[in-house]
């Protein structure tokens, strides 16, 4: 049965949209084709009409991911900074991982990754960082860059380091010196 143009791009969505995810839950190398494609509905065997290789997927799916945060945090940082920095390094989102950040996700899997993700990943960092800086007290334009970077670093660090500690008391502690590091950490 010939797959028609129009389902064939729902399909490499659908892709995109599990590899971002499942990437985020377990990593690139903690997944492999086969359970990619299954995720999706597909056989392995239809990967390669869609993608050049796993390191193009890789790529492509932290986009999507790295877009979705930006998309999130513009919308929840206009309405309450503090609100969304309290919803950031919440026990939810450490919780979830492949539901929240990208950044925080997928910085270790793009630190050992090929030049895309690094490109795909430094842009995605510029991106939120930009979405931050508008939201920054600083008077000047490079005093609010710099905050947001801090910010930005702040917060993935925290979380990142709250993950990897587990659920207890250090997990909150982590989250909880941050938030009171950051100019809208209430």
């Amino acid at each position: 049965m010939k797959v028609t143009r129009a389902q064939a791009e729902e399909n490499r969505e659908r892709i995109l949209d599990n590899a971002a995810q499942l990437f985020r839950e377990r990593g690139f190398d903690g997944i492999g084709l086969n359970d990619l494609m299954q995720a999706a509905g597909l056989t392995r065997g239809g990967f390669y009409g869609h993608f050049e290789s796993k390191d193009d997927l890789a790529a492509q799916a932290t986009q999507r991911a790295l877009q979705a945060n930006r998309t999130q945090w513009k919308q929840q940082t206009e309405r309450s900074l503090p609100a969304w920095v309290k919803t950031y390094l919440s026990d939810a989102h450490r919780d979830h991982p492949g539901a929240g950040c990208g950044l925080a996700a997928l910085a270790g899997d793009a630190a050992r990754g090929g030049a895309a993700v690094k490109g795909v990943f430094a842009e995605g960092v510029e991106s939120l960082v930009a979405t931050l800086q508008g939201q920054m007290p600083a008077a000047d334009e490079g005093g609010r860059r710099e905050q947001a970077l801090a910010m930005l670093s702040t917060l993935v660090g925290a979380l990142l380091l709250s993950r990897a500690v587990g659920d207890g008391a250090l997990s909150r502690e982590l989250r909880e010196a941050a938030r009171s590091q950051l100019p809208a950490g209430g």
